[in-house]
C-alpha cells in the first residue's frame, strides 16, 4: 500500500541481500562510503575519526570508511573488537584493504573527533557481553558526535529493544530503508538522525511497516450529496466530576475529523457543563444518581442516542468505580457499532479482556503504555522496553486493534503486522492528547474505515496537525485543543 512504508526486520534485510546478483564486497563498499560521506558532510572540521568495529559484516562497513576517510585526509584510527582471525570473507578483504592503504589499528582508541560505531549490525539480538558493553559505554561517553552504521550498536534492528546499554548516535547511517529499530522505542531514541542510502539492493515484502500522511487521502471526505447523518454519526460517552473536558475534547475532535453529528452521553447533574462548552455537540442528559459519574442507569440513554449513530467513543472522563465498570460491560455487550475505548473505559477492562474478545463490531483500544501494561499484568517498564511484543500481546488477547500511543505510535491488529506512526512532535505531550485521538479515531470509524486503517488515519491527523499547530503557536506550551483547531484545515486538502 502506497501509505505504508516498509519497515525491515533482520530477516527480511537478509532476504533483500540474498536476492542481490553482483558481489556483495559492491554492498559493503557503497554501505562504507556512505557512511564516510556522511562522517564528512556531518563533522567538516574533524581531523581525527575513531572507528570502532567488530569481527562481522558490520565491522566491514567501518572498515571500508575508515579506508575512505584515511583517503580524505582525516587521521583515522581503528580500534578491532576481536582476533583478526574471527573476520571473514568481504570484512576480512576489508581489514586487508585499509591496512595496505597504511591506516592505523589501535588497541586503544586516543583522542577523537568523531566515533563511528561498527561493532553490530541489524543481526544483533540479545544484550552485549561484558567487552562490548564496556566499549559502548566508552563510546557514549565520548559525547555527541557518535555515528552508527546501520544501526546503533546494542539495539535490536528488529524490534527496537535494548537489552542491557546502546550506543547514543548523534546520527545513523541505514541501508536500503528503515528497519523497525531505527523507529520502535526504545531504540529510536538511540539513533539520532537517520539517513538511508541506497545501495542497490531491490525491496521484498515486510511484515512491518510506517504510516506516511499520504494515509489521509483514504478519509471519507464531505460531499455535496452528505447531510449530517451519512458524514458520520458519532456517540461520545464519558465526563465525570473533575474530568468534564476529556469528553469535551473528544467530542470537539469528532467534529473536527470530519463527523456530521456529535451526540455527548455525559451525567445529568454535570449537564449544564458540557451544555456551555458544547456548541455544536447534541448533548444527552444520562442518569448518575447525582454522583457526576455515568452508572448502569445510564445505559437505556446511551443506546437509544446510539440508535442513529455508526461509531461509539467509550471512556473519556468516564470516571472510576465498580459502577462505570459494569455500564462499561454493558455497553460493549449492547453495542452493535464499532467502539473506541480509552482511558477509564480501559481501566474497566482489566481483568476482562473477553469483553472485547466476544464483540462482533469492531474494537480498538487505545491505550498508553501504563495502560496496555494494566490490561496486560505487566509493568510500565516492561511494556516500555519491549513495545512491539507487547502492542502484539494486547491485540491478540483482546482480539481488537490496538493503538500503543507513544512518540512512536504503534498499531496492531490480530495476526497482522505492526504500523507504526510517528508523524507528531513533542507538543502532542499533555493532557488531553489522548482525548483528541479517541475523538478524530471515532468520527473515522463513523465514516466507514476499515479499523487498522481508521486508527492509522488518526494518527497520522493527529500529528500532522500538532505540527501545523507548532508552526503558529510553536509546541513547547502547545495544548490540546491546538490540535483540535489544525484538523478541519488539514482534512480539507
Amino acid at each position: 500500500m502506497t501509505w505504508i512504508e516498509p519497515l525491515y526486520t533482520a530477516d527480511e534485510m537478509r532476504e533483500a541481500e540474498a536476492a542481490y546478483d553482483g558481489p556483495t564486497l559492491e554492498l559493503m563498499e557503497r554501505a562504507g562510503k556512505a557512511v564516510a560521506e556522511t562522517v564528512l558532510q556531518r563533522f567538516p572540521d574533524a581531523s581525527r575519526v575513531s572507528v570502532w568495529c567488530g569481527p562481522g559484516a558490520n565491522g566491514g562497513d567501518g572498515f571500508v570508511a575508515g579506508r575512505l576517510l584515511h583517503e580524505a585526509g582525516r587521521t583515522v584510527e581503528i580500534r578491532l573488537l576481536a582476533d583478526e582471525s574471527r573476520v571473514r570473507g568481504d570484512a576480512a578483504e576489508n581489514l586487508r584493504r585499509a591496512k595496505e592503504l597504511g591506516v592505523s589499528f589501535v588497541a586503544e582508541a586516543g583522542p577523537t573527533d568523531v566515533v563511528v560505531d561498527a561493532l553490530f549490525g541489524t543481526g544483533f539480538t540479545g544484550a552485549p557481553r561484558r567487552e562490548a558493553a564496556d566499549a559502548i559505554e566508552l563510546i557514549n561517553g565520548l559525547g555527541d558526535q557518535a555515528v552508527a552504521v546501520d544501526i546503533p550498536s546494542g539495539v535490536d534492528a528488529s524490534t527496537g529493544e535494548v537489552a542491557r546499554v546502546a550506543v547514543r548516535a548523534a546520527a545513523t547511517v541505514t541501508f536500503h530503508a528503515p528497519k523497525v529499530g531505527h523507529v520502535v522505542g526504545p531504540g529510536r531514541f538511540h539513533a539520532g538522525d537517520l539517513e538511508v542510502a541506497d545501495i542497490g539492493l531491490e525491496g521484498v515484502e515486510t511484515l512491518n511497516g510506517r504510516v506516511s500522511s499520504s494515509v489521509l487521502e483514504l478519509v471519507p471526505r464531505r460531499t455535496a450529496r452528505d447531510n449530517k447523518y451519512s458524514a458520520g454519526c458519532v456517540v461520545v460517552v464519558g465526563g465525570s466530576t473533575g474530568m468534564t473536558g476529556a469528553a469535551c475534547l473528544a467530542a470537539e475532535a469528532a467534529m473536527r475529523a470530519g463527523a456530521g453529528y456529535v451526540f455527548a452521553c455525559v451525567p445529568a447533574s454535570l449537564s449544564l457543563v458540557f451544555e456551555q462548552r458544547l456548541l455544536e455537540v447534541v448533548t444527552r442528559s444520562c442518569e448518575d444518581g447525582g454522583t457526576g459519574r455515568l452508572a448502569p442507569e445510564a445505559l437505556d440513554g446511551i443506546l437509544d442516542a446510539a440508535r442513529r449513530a455508526d461509531a461509539v467513543a467509550l471512556g473519556p472522563g468516564l470516571g472510576r468505580s465498580d459502577e462505570t465498570r459494569e455500564l462499561v460491560r454493558l455497553l460493549l455487550e449492547r453495542l452493535e457499532l464499532p467502539v473506541v475505548l480509552d482511558a477509564d473505559g480501559l481501566w474497566a477492562l482489566k481483568g476482562h479482556l473477553d469483553w472485547a474478545f466476544t464483540r462482533e463490531p469492531a474494537t480498538v483500544l487505545t491505550p498508553h503504555a501504563g495502560e496496555l501494561a494494566r490490561l496486560l499484568g505487566l509493568t510500565s517498564e516492561r511494556v516500555g522496553a519491549r513495545r512491539l511484543d507487547a502492542v502484539r500481546s494486547g491485540a491478540d488477547d483482546a482480539g481488537a486493534v490496538v493503538v500503543l500511543k507513544g512518540a512512536d505510535t504503534l498499531i496492531a491488529a490480530p495476526g497482522r503486522g505492526v504500523l507504526v506512526s510517528d508523524l507528531g512532535n513533542p507538543g502532542l505531550a499533555t493532557a488531553g492528547s489522548g482525548d483528541v485521538l479517541t475523538g478524530i479515531l471515532a468520527a473515522f470509524l463513523a465514516k466507514g474505515m476499515e479499523p487498522r486503517t481508521a486508527a492509522a488515519a488518526a494518527t497520522a491527523a493527529q500529528g500532522v496537525a500538532a505540527g501545523r499547530a507548532a508552526q503558529t503557536g510553536g509546541y513547547a506550551g502547545m495544548i490540546a485543543s491546538d490540535v483540535v483547531s489544525a484538523l478541519s484545515p488539514l482534512l480539507s486538502e
